[in-house]
C-alpha cells in the first residue's frame, strides 16, 4: 500500500494551514479507479473486479452522478484519492438489510441524509407532511426517515457492529450541537450523540475528508483523528495543557426564570470565573490543575491562543433555559471564522461534545480540480427513465462559488458553508459549460443557472486578508455595504459575456438568488443581468417591507430594492424588453407583528402583485432566527436578562393569517382577513372599491359563513381576479397583475 503523507500528532490543535486537497500520494486501489458511475450493487462491484469498497456513502437522496449532488462530489473526491467508494442510495431502513448490500467497507462509512435535512424534507413550516420528494425518482414521498442520519447509523451498528461511522452533510452540519428543534419543540443532543457515530464533519467537508481517508487507510483509528478542522467528537476530558474559556465571559447571559444558579457547572471549581460558578464536569473530568479558566478577551497572547478553547454552556443547561441557548448560538456565530475561531466544547451528561475550528476555504484550484472530476451528470442506470425532479432542476446549471457572507438570520447556507466565498476560475466554468454542450442528452442551448448560494457573489472578498482574518460580524451587507468589501462585479460580467458567446450556447440564465444591496454597487452588472440574462421575470428576495422583521433578518431596507428596480428596469427599457421582478417574502418571521403583514399586503397590491405560493419561516436547526424563535430574544446583540424581546409569531392561527396576508386576494382567506382587519381596527379595508384590501362579500363555494355565500351569489360576477401573466412556468411564485390590453402593466 502507498502511504500518505504524515500526520500532524492526535490530540494537536488544528491550524490555519491547509494542504492542497489533492496533494496526498493516491491510495493503491487507484489502479481500479475511476468508475463509470460509483457501485450501488455487488454485481457492479463485480463488473469493476472489486472484492470490497473502501468507503461507503450512505445517503436519503438518490444518486444522481452531479456535482450538484453531494454523495456524487464526496464520492469522486474520494475516488480521486484512489479509494473505492460505493453507494447505499435510500435504502430501506425498516431493517438493516438494504445496508449490507454492498458488505462492510475497509475504512468507514460516510452517513449523509442528502442535500436536505429530513425534516425539512420531508414536513412543510407548518407541520404537514409534504407528498413529493424532488430528490426521489419519480418525486415519491416517504422514501427516507426523519433525522435519517440517527436511523442510518442506527441500522449500519446493527448491521456491522464497530465498522466507524462518519457523519456528514447539512443534516449533520447543522446539528452538531445541542440546537433547537422545531417539530419536536424542545433542544436536542448533538446527533453525533444520538446516531451513536464516531466523527461528525461539518461544512464543506473535502478538506477533511482526504485527511481522515489516508490517516484511517494508514493505520489510525477514528478515535485517535481529534486534531482536523471541521470536525466534532466525544470526550471525556479536557487535553493536557489547554487554557478553557468560559462563554459567559463573552456574554453575561441571565435566565427568564433564573434557577438556583443558572451558571453552576458542577464540579471543578474555576479562576477568574463568575462569581461562584462553577466548570462542569464529569467522573473523568480534567484535575483542578489540568486547565485554566480565563476571562475572554480579543487579543490573547498567541500561545494561549493556539491552545485554548470556548466552553458552551452544556446541553442541560440550554435545554432548560432559553436565554442561555440564545447565548450558546450567539458565542458559536462568532467563533465562525476559519481566521480567529476556536475550538467550542459543550457538555452533554458526563462527556464533552468537541467541535475543532472551521475548515479552511478550498482554493481556487482546488475548487476546479473538484468539480471537474469525471462525472456522467446523469442518474444511476439503476433509475431507468424514472424522473427526478430535483435532478431536471439542475441537469443544465453550473455551481461557480461557494459560501455566502449575506448572514440572514434564517437561512442555513453561513452555518453549512461559511462566509467567506471560494470561486472557481472562468476557464474551468466555459470547460463545464462546453461538457454539457457536447454530452448531457436533451441540451437545447440554454444554460439555466451560473450561480451558487447566491448568484453575485463570485470572486467578490475582503480587501485585506489581515482584517478578513480577524472579523467576527455575522454579515459583510448589513447594515450596509462593508467598506472593507471588494465589491468589483467585473470578473463576473467577464464571465457572463464569455459564457453566451461559446458556440451552441444560445442563452444562459441566471436563477441564483441576486443579492441586489451588492448589484446597486456595479450598475454595470445590473445592466448585463437585464439585458442578457433574464428570461422575462426576475426572483429577488426582499423578504419583508418593515424594519422590525428586516433589523430580525439582516436584510437591507425596501429603499435598496427601489434602486436595484430603477436600474432594472431602465435596463430592461433600453434593450427593448418587457421584464419585472418577482419579490419573495416571508409570513410569521421573527420580529413580524400583524400591522408588518397588513403593510406588506397593501404593498402588493398597490403594485400588482399576487403569489401563488407563500414561504412561511421555518426554524431551521442552528440558525439565529431560530435562536430568537426559540428564546424570545434578540442574539444579534449581546444577551442578557435585559435583551431586547422579539415578538413572535407562534401557533398555527397567527401562521396562518400571515400568510393569508400574502395572499389577500385568495378569497378562501377573506373571512379570516375580515376578522383580523376588524380586529385590529382596519374595518376601513373591508369593502368593494380599488382602496380597499378584501371585499366585503364573499363568492360562492370559497371559505366563509353561509351568509356571505348567500351574498356572493346574489352578487354572482362582482369578483373577477384581475388577470395575470402568460408563461405561469416562468413565472415563478409572484405574477404582476394587467390591466388594459395584453403587454400593458399596471402601474
Amino acid at each position: 500500500m502507498e502511504e500518505a503523507k504524515p500526520a500532524a500528532a492526535a490530540g494537536s490543535r488544528p491550524g490555519t494551514r491547509a494542504d492542497p486537497i489533492f496533494g496526498y500520494r493516491r491510495y493503491w486501489a487507484h489502479r481500479l479507479t475511476p468508475a463509470p458511475v460509483l457501485p450501488m450493487s455487488r454485481a457492479e462491484m463485480d463488473d469493476l473486479g472489486w472484492d470490497s469498497c473502501d468507503i461507503i456513502i450512505v445517503t436519503g437522496d438518490a444518486y444522481v452522478d452531479h456535482p450538484s449532488f453531494g454523495m456524487a462530489i464526496v464520492g469522486r473526491f474520494l475516488e480521486a484519492q484512489g479509494f473505492r467508494v460505493g453507494i447505499i442510495a435510500q435504502p430501506d431502513w425498516r431493517s438493516s438489510e438494504a445496508f449490507e448490500a454492498l458488505g462492510p467497507p475497509n475504512l468507514f462509512f460516510g452517513v449523509t441524509s442528502g442535500n436536505m435535512d429530513s425534516m425539512v424534507n420531508r414536513y412543510t413550516s407548518d407541520r404537514k407532511i409534504r407528498r413529493d420528494d424532488a430528490y426521489t425518482p419519480d418525486g415519491a414521498g416517504g422514501m427516507r426517515p426523519d433525522r435519517s442520519v440517527i436511523v442510518y447509523s442506527q441500522r449500519l451498528r446493527e448491521a456491522y457492529g464497530s465498522v466507524p461511522i462518519v457523519l456528514g452533510g447539512i443534516e449533520a452540519s447543522l446539528r452538531r450541537i445541542a440546537h433547537y428543534d422545531y417539530w419536536s419543540e424542545k433542544v436536542r443532543r448533538s446527533v453525533l450523540l444520538d446516531a451513536k457515530a464516531d466523527l461528525l464533519l461539518y461544512g464543506n467537508a473535502e478538506r477533511a475528508l482526504a485527511e481522515i481517508a489516508h490517516r484511517v487507510a494508514g493505520g489510525e483509528t477514528i478515535q485517535e483523528i481529534t486534531d482536523i478542522r471541521g470536525t466534532a467528537f466525544i470526550r471525556n476530558r479536557l487535553p493536557d495543557g489547554w487554557v478553557e474559556i468560559d462563554s459567559t465571559h463573552l456574554d453575561t447571559p441571565g435566565s427568564l426564570n433564573p434557577p438556583e444558579d443558572p451558571y453552576a457547572m458542577e464540579g471543578v471549581g474555576e479562576t477568574n470565573g463568575p462569581p461562584g460558578g462553577t466548570r462542569e464536569a464529569g467522573p473523568n473530568a480534567a484535575a483542578p490543575d489540568e486547565v485554566q479558566v480565563v476571562r475572554f478577551v480579543r487579543n490573547v497572547k498567541a500561545e494561549d491562543r493556539s491552545r485554548s478553547v470556548i466552553r458552551l454552556p452544556g446541553y442541560e443547561s440550554v435545554s432548560g433555559d432559553p436565554i442561555l441557548y440564545a447565548h450558546a448560538s450567539r458565542i458559536l456565530h462568532l467563533e465562525s471564522n476559519p481566521g480567529n475561531a476556536r475550538a467550542l466544547v459543550q457538555r452533554h451528561g458526563n462527556r464533552d461534545l468537541w467541535l475543532n475550528p472551521p475548515p479552511v476555504p478550498l482554493t481556487t484550484p482546488e475548487m476546479d480540480a473538484l468539480y471537474e472530476l469525471p462525472f456522467t451528470r446523469r442518474p444511476h442506470p439503476t433509475y431507468g427513465d424514472a424522473r427526478i425532479p430535483a435532478y431536471e432542476m439542475i441537469r443544465f446549471s453550473i455551481a461557480i462559488q461557494r459560501g455566502c457572507f449575506g448572514g440572514c438570520t434564517f437561512c442555513s447556507i453561513t452555518e453549512h458553508e461559511g462566509r467567506i466565498i471560494q470561486s472557481r476560475s472562468e476557464p474551468s466554468i466555459l470547460r463545464e459549460i462546453e461538457t454539457i454542450r457536447d454530452e448531457v442528452p436533451g441540451f437545447t442551448g440554454v444554460i439555466s443557472d451560473l450561480g451558487g448560494p447566491t448568484a453575485n457573489m463570485y470572486r467578490l472578498h475582503c480587501k485585506s486578508p489581515k482584517i478578513e482574518s480577524a472579523c467576527r460580524r455575522p454579515s459583510c451587507v448589513y447594515p450596509g455595504v462593508c467598506p472593507n468589501l471588494n465589491t468589483d462585479h467585473s470578473p463576473l460580467i467577464s464571465l457572463y459575456r464569455k459564457a453566451r458567446a461559446l458556440p451552441g450556447i444560445k442563452k444562459v440564465l441566471i436563477a441564483s438568488g441576486v443579492r441586489y444591496d451588492l448589484a446597486i454597487e456595479s450598475p454595470e452588472y445590473v445592466r448585463e443581468l437585464a439585458q442578457h440574462h433574464t428570461g422575462g421575470y426576475l426572483k429577488i428576495a426582499p423578504e419583508a417591507l418593515t424594519d422590525g422583521p428586516l433589523s430580525k433578518m439582516m436584510k437591507p431596507g425596501m429603499d435598496t430594492y427601489y434602486r436595484f428596480k430603477e436600474l432594472f428596469d431602465r435596463y430592461s427599457r433600453e434593450a427593448g424588453k418587457e421584464q419585472y421582478l418577482i419579490p419573495y417574502f416571508i409570513a410569521a418571521h421573527p420580529g413580524t407583528t400583524d400591522q408588518d403583514m397588513l403593510e406588506l399586503a397593501l404593498w402588493l397590491k398597490e403594485n400588482g402583485f399576487r403569489a401563488d405560493q407563500v414561504q412561511a419561516f421555518l426554524p431551521s436547526p442552528m440558525s439565529t432566527a431560530a435562536a430568537m424563535y426559540h428564546s424570545g430574544v434578540n442574539p444579534l446583540r449581546k444577551v442578557t436578562r435585559h435583551s431586547e424581546r422579539v415578538h413572535i409569531p407562534r401557533g398555527l392561527k397567527v401562521r396562518r393569517l400571515h400568510k393569508a396576508f400574502l395572499r389577500y386576494h385568495d378569497a378562501n382567506n377573506w373571512p379570516l382577513l375580515r376578522d383580523a382587519l376588524r380586529r385590529m381596527g382596519r374595518a376601513d379595508l373591508i369593502g368593494n372599491g380599488k382602496r380597499h384590501l378584501v371585499p366585503s362579500f364573499q363568492p360562492a363555494g370559497t371559505g366563509g359563513t353561509r351568509k356571505d355565500d348567500r351574498q356572493g351569489s346574489r352578487r354572482k360576477g362582482a369578483y373577477r381576479p384581475a388577470r395575470t401573466q402568460h408563461a405561469r412556468q416562468e413565472a415563478g411564485d409572484f405574477k404582476p397583475k394587467r390591466s388594459g390590453r395584453a403587454g400593458k402593466k399596471r402601474r
